[in-house]
């Protein structure tokens, strides 16, 4: 049958009235995959599926995707479209390196469709990629059993939301070179390196906000020092916010900032990472990590690298507690602490609780340099706060806090992993300043 736009809208109205979709039939038309033979046969679907977005776009109209199973490999969307499924639609890639690409356009709305892979796609491949984009929203969708990532993005500007992404072999959602990009309350586990990437080509602002999202079972199978197995990786991106997601059962970190800037870090709940749960590192200046609780890890929160330029955070209201012996990860390289920083630091406000080694480190060889720990409650540990003293190193104060039930000393100064003085004072070392510390000694 030849499908005009007249045949095509009012075959389309009346299919719409069967199904519950957040479209107001009443007033707005829209163009139905069907029409174009979409669903007719159980073979690759993508030649009548690419006629149906064209056509929308064209006629500037939603697009609506009925129940079934439709095989679809390298469908683009290149212009503003919106595409509805019904909840039980689902794109599957069988051959090819993506289900779909939007690519060179702006306001474009993907809701209610199910991508998944089954195929043997390569590694590289990605069941929703995205390039130069704005104002792409992408809800309520599912992506499920990924050769290679989930959603890519690069140079995008918009929102993910409300999705499911499971079982991904490589990374749930990487972008590059963002434009401001929300991730908000998407559920992603089981995902072989990465649960969401924020990267960018060169360091500059990115202003991405990650948001409300439930991250668990991320593994490192590329292997690596902590490039893979992380729930939250940004890197080299600016201007990032990370907030009130749950991370749990990361290889590596929950949450880990390479070379950032101006990085907010606030109210997470991270439980069960294999190496240290909160880390910013390399060269790194802004990082504000507060209000967060962190459980049940190999280590706390570290804010390192001075030697490469890591410096300027605060650590302020955060909760530690009942971390693990080791690293089963990284055993080689990381000793228990709850929170460790090196230069321009504040640690003031937190509480660290139960940890089968140091409290607190202030610096690291000669590392050290205007860090200021204050008002810190730290119990049950090996040894509540170390201090370098190694010959040359910058200031530290360490004041106001409550150390209590310490297994070995309360406050110590150390050259790199040697301890050398357990009964610190400020007349033993012209760089440290210590006074109204309360400490209280474990009962024998």
């Amino acid at each position: 049958m030849t499908v005009t736009r007249r045949n095509l809208l009012s075959g389309c109205i009346g299919t719409l009235a069967n199904f519950a979709l957040p479209i107001h039939t009443s007033a707005q038309r829209f163009v139905d995959a069907s029409a174009f033979g979409v669903g007719e046969t159980a073979d690759d679907q993508t030649a009548a599926f690419q006629m149906a977005i064209d056509a929308a776009i064209g006629l500037q109209q939603p697009l609506f995707l009925g129940p079934g199973t439709y095989s679809i490999s390298n469908a683009t969307i290149a212009g503003p479209l919106t595409i509805y499924g019904s909840g039980q639609t689902v794109l599957r890639l069988d051959t090819g390196e993506t289900i779909l690409t939007i690519v060179d356009c702006d306001h474009v709305t993907l809701e209610g469709l199910t991508y998944e892979g089954m195929g043997p796609s390569s590694p590289e491949s990605t069941l929703l990629d995205m390039v130069n984009v704005s104002n792409v929203v992408i809800r309520d969708c599912r992506f499920l059993h990924a050769a290679g990532t989930g959603i890519r993005a690069h140079n995008v500007q918009g929102r993910i939301e409300r999705c499911e992404l499971s079982d991904i072999a490589n990374t749930g959602i990487f972008s590059t070179d963002s434009r401001g990009l929300d991730v908000e309350g998407n559920s992603i586990t089981r995902c072989g390196n990465g649960g969401i990437r924020i990267w960018r080509s060169e360091s500059g602002p990115d202003g991405s906000r990650i948001f409300g999202n439930r991250i668990s079972e991320i593994d490192w199978t590329s292997g690596g020092n902590g490039q893979n197995g992380n729930g939250v990786n940004v890197f080299r991106a600016d201007g990032v916010s990370i907030s009130d997601n749950y991370i749990t059962e990361c290889a590596f970190s929950a949450i880990r900032l390479n070379e950032t800037h101006d990085t907010r870090v606030i109210s997470n709940h991270c439980a069960k990472s294999g190496e240290v749960s909160i880390f910013s590192e390399f060269g790194f200046s802004g990082s504000i990590i507060s209000d967060n609780l962190v459980e049940g890890s190999a280590a706390g929160i570290s804010l390192t690298n001075f030697d490469r330029d890591g410096r300027l955070s605060i650590c302020q209201g955060n909760i530690i507690r009942n971390l693990t012996a080791g690293s089963v990860t990284n055993p080689d390289l990381i000793v228990p602490y709850g929170i460790a920083a090196e230069a321009d630091a504040i640690i003031t406000g937190n509480i660290v609780e139960a940890v089968p080694g140091t409290g607190i480190i202030v610096g690291w060889g000669p590392y050290l340099r205007n860090v200021l720990v204050s008002n810190n409650l730290v119990r049950n540990c090996d040894v509540g706060i170390s201090v370098s003293v190694v010959p040359g190193v910058g200031l530290s104060r360490i004041s106001g806090n409550v150390v209590s039930d310490y297994r070995q000393h309360a406050i110590v100064g150390v050259q790199w992993q040697e301890v050398v003085a357990t009964d610190l004072s400020a007349a033993d070392y012209a760089n440290v300043s210590i006074g109204d510390n309360s400490i209280l000694a474990p009962s024998r």
